[in-house]
């Protein structure tokens, strides 16, 4: 097997907070399913997209992780933000399908899709591995040009 690659940059984040986000993010998902609910999901998109296509520190999700991170006091391990974007754009990706999947009422593609994000998002909180990184290796990579 290759060695897996990620995007890297110079900033760094506490790992914590990600998989706080991840674990939330489930849990929205969820919700957005058991109630039904498009607007949810839209929610659900637009808070990935503020943690994959803006400059802010915080979307509505990473913020509610943070403040948890911080109120349970556990420990600070800083890790590279670039994966985590890559991530969060996999996530908008996801994320926008299930929406408009539920908007043309094909609920069981939006379940499997659903399930895959969470799937992931459940990686990222238990084991903190990042499924973007292994993507990103056998997918992305290998068409990148300098």
């Amino acid at each position: 097997m290759k060695n897996v690659f990620c995007p890297i940059s110079e900033e760094r984040i506490n790992e914590q907070v990600p998989r706080v986000t991840a674990l939330l993010v489930m849990l929205v998902v969820i919700a957005a399913f058991a109630l039904d609910s498009v607007v949810v999901m839209g929610l659900l998109t637009a808070d990935f997209f503020i943690r994959a296509f803006t400059q802010m520190k915080f979307s509505p999700l990473s913020f509610l992780a943070s403040k948890t991170v911080k109120a349970l006091k556990l420990p600070v391990n800083k890790i590279d933000k670039a994966p985590k974007i890559f991530a969060a754009r996999m996530g908008f990706t996801m994320a926008l399908v299930v929406a408009l999947l539920f908007v043309l009422q094909l609920y069981t593609a939006a379940a499997v899709v659903a399930g895959v994000l969470v799937f992931f998002a459940g990686l990222e909180f238990a084991f903190a591995f990042c499924a973007g990184c292994t993507i990103y290796t056998y997918f992305v990579l290998p068409f990148y040009t300098d």
